[in-house]
């Protein structure tokens, strides 16, 4: 053989061939690009620069006695802020949640005073009608495809006359009467209102109630079918629709958590005070939504999480009781809210910039 024709050969690789580059489609994202996907990653750092900022000012704030308050102020808000989170994931919102709380809580007082009955009996009716606003709310909205803002206001005008006319025409007060003396008052308050003691710390149960609807708010959302309707349903609903999902069925459903949610804040409020006044509850339902919309929510529907709305919760806790443990005018508490909305939107789409980014 001639040397030409040796050369001509080529030598043999020795090293192994490398793997096909994986494409970009299915390459697989990094931990922490994965975590920014999560929606509740920026109420997170919020809520650890609100601690932190509060934990260095108001030394109260350092207390376990301290923190008990907080979660309990968070958890009044943050049981109303789960339904309403999945129904903003839905696409709706809910304007009547506020005043439907104060309804729940006078329809059992002045159900139970009125007819002499055992408290259960206006604690029952009351649930009745709480669902029955909840499923008129979604009625209305799937039949007259009206926005759900201009369906709820109007239940919430309605509510809010009826809150006051009713009272006034039954009692002759602008509040109910007290119905701790009736029977089923301390087993009813029990269940809405006990007080438990944690290491000698005293914790309200509405924080156990708010995490364990907190954990099945989560588990609907993310292994359940209800769970991925709402997330279509959220981002088209005419898609979701063509695919078979029950449109109509869901946001009921999501309107009807909301009252339920609504109905168990009021029997915490009744009670835990014995007595309601019948125009509160106005504006509450901005605080919900807003603890939403802090818990990585879209106000355009389809993202978002129940870890979050339980994070935007306990912010506000922590800023509401904060102010007080730092002595500070409590006039200053809703430039705070504004605040901690304007930054928890941008911190937000930053997170979500960064996850999505290639």
């Amino acid at each position: 053989m001639t040397p030409m024709s040796e050369a001509a050969v080529p030598a043999a690789d020795p090293s192994p061939s490398a793997p096909p580059a994986r494409p970009p489609r299915t390459a697989r994202r990094s931990l922490p690009r994965r975590a920014l996907g999560r929606p509740e990653v920026g109420a997170f750092i919020g809520a650890i620069a609100v601690y932190v900022f509060f934990f260095a000012v108001a030394p109260p704030f350092r207390h376990l006695d301290s923190l008990a308050t907080v979660l309990y102020q968070s958890s009044t808000i943050g049981i109303v802020a789960l339904p309403v989170a999945l129904l903003m994931i839905g696409g709706e919102f809910d304007l009547s949640a506020g005043v439907a709380v104060i309804t729940s809580a006078l329809t059992a007082s002045m159900l139970s005073f009125q007819l002499t009955q055992n408290v259960w009996v206006g604690v029952v009716a009351a649930l009745a009608v709480s669902l029955a606003v909840g499923a008129l709310n979604g009625y209305l909205l799937v039949r007259t495809k009206l926005p759900s803002f201009l369906v709820t206001l109007g239940t919430f005008l309605m509510l809010q006359g009826l809150n006051l006319a009713v009272t006034k025409l039954l009692t002759g007060n602008v509040a109910t009467d007290a119905i701790s003396d009736m029977d089923g008052f301390t087993q009813a308050k029990a269940v809405f209102a006990a007080e438990l003691s944690l290491g000698g710390v005293k914790l309200k149960i509405t924080v156990v109630w708010w995490l364990l609807f907190a954990a099945i708010a989560t588990w609907v959302l993310l292994r359940t079918r209800f769970g991925n309707w709402i997330f279509a349903v959220g981002g088209d609903q005419d898609s979701a629709r063509a695919v078979g999902v029950p449109v109509a069925f869901t946001k009921i459903a999501l309107f009807m958590s909301v009252g339920f949610a609504a109905w168990f804040v009021g029997m915490n409020q009744l009670f835990s005070f014995d007595t309601v006044q019948s125009g509160e509850g106005v504006g509450n339902e901005f605080l919900y939504i807003i603890a939403a919309v802090i818990g990585g929510c879209l106000l355009t529907g389809g993202y978002g999480s129940a870890v979050g709305a339980v994070i935007g919760a306990f912010i506000f806790g922590m800023v509401t009781q904060g102010i007080v443990y730092a002595n500070w005018n409590p006039d200053w508490f809703k430039f705070f809210l504004g605040v901690m909305l304007l930054a928890a939107t941008l911190v937000n789409l930053w997170v979500r910039r960064q996850a999505t980014r290639r």
